[in-house]
């Protein structure tokens, strides 16, 4: 397992809220009665405690504003103003679709963060991994599930992240502790120099109960299907009104070796075009990520560097 302060991104999560959705969510969009808003309280208290967390020496470290569709929250722009004041630009991080109706952020964005990950998964060629097929349902050898668990892509790759219930070592695990009321640790300074030894309670209860350690099968995302094991669905068919209006397939617990690539929506030839909607510029960044310029910025950043280049004789 990963520790946290080793993470490149810790997200915080404005609400669960969205445009669409997408077939094996991540975030269990779909599953709850009503989604959530993060209060401007919580959000300060989850700034705050991330104020060291990026300075640590060594590689970038991200605070991530992830939803759901984070531009939803009807306080994102108090938010932004509140994150400028504590985080720097190049530590900030926005996880979005951009959707329509919100173009009137698109500077308010290129203010306040250095890196733009645009998810929008519209695409016919958007795959989703299980997250409501349970590991324990699959594994008859928990020694092996434990095995595939400790190996698992979402901690090699993912984050931790903070919703309204706490602090979650994995983003999957808070999605469930909000959909199951499971609260997550208290969010204050250093909360996140938690050792993987402290993750074991929340481990497992919540690993057990994901697949995404599992090598299954993928679904495409615009079917707007969940793929859900027979014990997570007697779980859910009281509270989710995804599962109540028969948006999902009952799994059949076969393990499958589907290596087909989920992310290929990516491309920045794709990214740029979500991003041109918003008169924004995306700009590959020294880190390899896109930074986002409102595009008058932009045309003054390229005549500043142009009017070096002069001033230098190039």
């Amino acid at each position: 397992m990963r520790p946290i302060r080793r993470m490149e991104t810790i997200q915080i999560e404005l609400t669960n809220a969205c445009v669409r959705q997408c077939s094996n969510c991540t975030r269990l969009v779909g599953h709850f009665e009503k989604p959530y808003f993060l209060s401007f309280d919580h959000f300060k208290r989850a700034v705050d405690s991330l104020v060291d967390y990026v300075k640590q020496p060594g590689k970038l470290r991200i605070v991530g504003i992830m939803g759901g569709e984070p531009l939803l929250h009807p306080e994102f722009e108090k938010f932004c103003e509140y994150l400028r004041s504590k985080i720097p630009w190049e530590n900030t991080g926005l996880w979005s679709t951009f959707p329509p109706g919100k173009e009137h952020l698109g500077d308010v964005i290129a203010q306040t963060f250095g890196n733009v990950f645009l998810n929008d998964h519209s695409r016919e060629d958007v795959l989703h991994h299980p997250v409501l097929v349970a590991a324990d349902e699959i594994c008859e050898d928990k020694n092996d599930m434990w095995t595939a668990i400790n190996d698992c892509w979402i901690n090699k790759f993912w984050s931790a992240s903070i919703n309204p219930n706490g602090a979650y070592f994995c983003e999957v695990a808070a999605a469930m502790g909000m959909l199951f009321r499971i609260p997550g640790w208290r969010v204050e300074p250093g909360w996140w120099k938690t050792a993987p030894i402290d993750y074991a309670i929340q481990m497992r209860i919540f690993c057990s109960r994901c697949g995404c350690a599992m090598p299954l099968k993928k679904r495409y995302s615009i079917e707007e299907i969940d793929d859900v094991s027979p014990g997570m669905l007697s779980r859910l068919e009281k509270i989710s009104p995804k599962i109540k209006a028969g948006k999902y397939v009952v799994h059949d617990l076969k393990l499958y070796d589907d290596r087909r690539p989920t992310a290929t929506y990516k491309d920045i030839s794709w990214r740029k075009k979500i991003a041109d909607r918003y008169d924004l510029v995306l700009v590959l960044n020294d880190h390899g990520y896109m930074s986002p310029y409102a595009k008058v910025i932009e045309r003054r950043r390229k005549k500043e560097n142009k009017e070096k280049e002069i001033a230098a004789g190039l």
